[in-house]
Order: structure tokens, then C-alpha cells, then sequence
């Protein structure tokens, strides 16, 4: 038998509350193969904190850079604003470090290029948090629509309906592109378009539209967008913050089959239904129920994908294409929307003024504009990116 590889050293860097709630059960769960050895925050006091909840003796630090030169850990998490996820992440794959990092990886393609240059010269990877994929049920679904079992898709709909007041976007680095790299688009409706883009596979086309409603933002606080895929499948993607009734759906209407996802911010095996044509065998349908392991979508099945991956020797799931997808998924719908025109697929390339920014530097968009209030730099605290 092999020998059973060692506890990889793990290091956090922002311990606001996306660390403490998710990953930290993430690494608890995966105690076996994990070792907390470092954490960082510019917050002396939550970083205190977080040293004191946390299990061991976890040395703290206040910047990434003093952290990976002191440490050298092997993984490293990502927990910060969204502005800061490019440098830190860049960071960590030139010191040989694998990465796991909050959505966004990033604020534009540009960006994401950067990090994948910074792969290729490391030998490390970065793989970004989209949780959803993870679940016991997401995993069951896409393999009977991989497979042809329900059918070829049809039609599907993708829903991220949430509300946020004027509170939440009190946070300085919220609503603004600098910081946050757009509005739900980029930060609420990404989880469910990307479990969409796993489920159905590659998008050929994309019409869009934005708009501000409510909130006094420089990015949009709603969005829709008309989708045509490869296999020739459409679909409808709304993304907002200002639905009083919030949940997050998934449906795909395929030949012989509807599968639905009902959720809010995670789901189990419950949470997805399957209805059969009226062509289809009692028995046949039966078989499409979930799965006997239940496993929620959550930071700790994700990780425990990305360790996996490590001890095969395998680029982890989430990272590479898969990653890069979802966010030219998310350009695209910016520039669908911001221009009035269809965007395909591979479309938005260096030189677009969408591939280095989600705004395009359109006129009624870009942060210049004076209906957006003045350009803010990004604060150097480490916090949550809470959903």
C-alpha cells in the first residue's frame, strides 16, 4: 500500500466571517488532511480572535507577503474583499503554494490571465469557491444530463433573486467596480450561473440587460440575461438584490425530464426534484432519484474535491478553464448589456475594454461617470466577502 500523504500546511488570509463560518468547519471537517498553521489580517483584534477559536497554535500575521515568506505553507485560502484576491492569489502560486479562494478569483479577465500565467511558472494552481457544484445532488443531476439519461436540454431558467438595503451597500467596498468588480451579477448571482454553466456545459451566446433600480451604486443592482448554449439549449439568468423573497433556483426542462433546484444559499439532495415526460417508464424515472450519500453543497465538500486532486496529482476542479468560464460568462453579460448588442463565446479578448474591466469603461458605467460618485481605492482591510 502506498503511504497515506502528509497534513497539508494551510494558511488563511482574511478572518472575517466567510473564514470563521466556512472554512474553518471546511478545514475541521478535513482535520485528517489538514493543518492550520497561519492565518493573516490587518485587524489585529479579529485576528486575536481568530487565533483563539481556532485549533492549535496558528501564528498570525499582518500581510500575505510576511506570512508566505515566515511559513511556505501548501495551501492557502482566501478570504478577503474581492480586490484583493488577484494580488494575494499571485502571491501565493510564486511561493509554490495551491490556492482556494472566495468568488470572485478575480475582477476581469485580465486579471485572471495574470493568475494563470503566475499558475504555469509555479506549478501550483488556483481554484475558486463555487460550492454549489459540490453537493451530493448538483454531482447526481449533471451526470444524468451529461449522460443523455433525461434527454437532451431544452430550456432552462436560473434564478438568483436576493435582497440587499442600503446597509449592506454602506460597506465601502461594496457596489463599487474598483473593489467589488460589479454588482450581483459579479457578487450573489455568480453561485448559481455557474452551477448552470457546469450542468449544461458551454454558452454560445449572450443578450443582456442592467439596470440600477434602488440602489445608489456604481455597479447594477439587477440583471437579466437570454442565453444560448453550445448543445443549442436557452436560457434565462436573472441576478438581483432587491427581491424581498429571496431564493435561488435552477431549472432544465430536457426532452424527458424537468430537474429543478430550489434553494437559498445551499442545497442537499432534497432540495432537487425530477418530473418525467409522459413518454417515460415509471421504472426508468425512479432510478433518477438522488443518490443514497447526502452531501450538502459547502466549503468542506469543496475542499475536500481540491485535496483529492492534490494527493492524484491532478489539477483541482475549479480552477484553470472551469474558472476562467464562469467569469468570461460574467464579462460577456456586462458587455450583452452595457452595449445593447449579442457577445459570443471567446469574444471578449486583450484589447476589449471588457476583458479589463466588467464596466467596459462604458460612458453611463464606468466609475468616471459623475452619476457614479468618485473613484474609490481599495481599503487595505481584510474582511468578509459576505454573499
Amino acid at each position: 500500500m502506498s503511504a497515506r500523504p502528509a497534513r497539508r500546511r494551510v494558511a488563511v488570509v482574511g478572518t472575517g466571517a466567510i473564514v470563521t463560518g466556512s472554512h474553518l468547519p471546511a478545514l475541521a471537517a478535513h482535520a485528517d488532511r489538514t493543518e492550520l498553521v497561519a492565518a493573516v489580517d490587518v485587524d489585529p483584534e479579529r485576528l486575536d480572535a481568530f487565533r483563539a477559536q481556532a485549533p492549535g497554535d496558528v501564528a498570525g500575521y499582518a500581510s500575505t507577503d510576511a506570512m508566505l515568506d515566515a511559513v511556505r505553507p501548501d495551501l492557502v485560502l482566501v478570504g478577503t474583499p474581492p480586490s484583493l484576491h488577484r494580488e494575494q492569489t499571485v502571491a501565493a502560486l510564486k511561493a509554490g503554494a495551491w490556492v482556494l479562494c472566495e468568488k470572485p478569483l478575480c475582477l476581469s479577465l485580465a486579471e485572471y490571465d495574470d493568475i494563470a500565467a503566475a499558475e504555469e511558472a509555479s506549478g501550483a494552481y488556483a481554484s475558486v469557491i463555487f460550492q454549489h457544484r459540490y453537493g451530493s445532488g448538483a454531482a447526481h443531476a449533471r451526470d444524468l444530463i451529461a449522460s443523455g439519461e433525461l434527454g437532451a436540454p431544452l430550456v432552462a431558467h436560473c434564478q438568483t433573486t436576493w435582497h440587499r438595503d442600503a446597509a449592506y451597500y454602506a460597506v465601502p467596498w461594496r457596489g463599487r467596480w474598483s473593489t467589488e468588480g460589479g454588482g450581483p451579477t459579479m457578487g450573489h448571482g455568480i453561485h448559481q450561473y455557474d452551477l448552470l454553466l457546469h450542468l449544461l456545459g458551454p454558452w454560445a451566446e449572450i443578450r443582456a440587460m442592467a439596470s440600477r433600480l434602488v440602489h445608489d451604486t456604481e455597479s447594477e443592482d439587477v440583471s437579466t440575461a437570454l442565453v444560448r448554449f453550445g448543445s443549442g439549449a436557452l436560457a434565462t439568468v436573472v441576478n438581483s438584490v432587491l427581491s424581498p423573497e429571496e431564493v435561488s433556483r435552477i431549472r432544465v426542462d430536457c426532452a424527458d425530464a424537468t430537474v429543478e433546484l430550489t434553494h437559498l444559499y445551499g442545497h442537499r439532495n432534497d432540495d432537487w426534484t425530477y418530473t418525467p415526460a409522459r413518454h417515460v417508464a415509471p421504472a426508468r424515472a425512479a432510478a433518477w432519484r438522488t443518490p443514497g450519500a447526502d452531501v450538502p453543497s459547502s466549503h468542506t465538500a469543496q475542499l475536500g474535491a481540491v485535496l483529492d486532486a492534490w494527493d492524484a496529482g491532478a489539477r483541482p476542479p475549479g480552477s484553470g478553464q472551469e474558472a476562467r468560464a464562469t467569469l468570461e460568462f460574467a464579462a460577456a453579460l456586462y458587455k450583452a448589456a452595457f452595449t445593447g448588442r449579442p457577445v459570443r463565446a471567446s469574444e471578449i479578448a486583450a484589447g476589449d475594454p471588457f476583458y479589463s474591466a466588467m464596466h467596459g469603461d462604458h460612458p453611463d458605467w464606468a466609475p468616471e461617470n459623475p452619476r457614479n460618485g468618485p473613484r474609490l481605492e481599495c481599503s487595505q482591510r481584510v474582511g468578509p466577502p459576505e454573499v
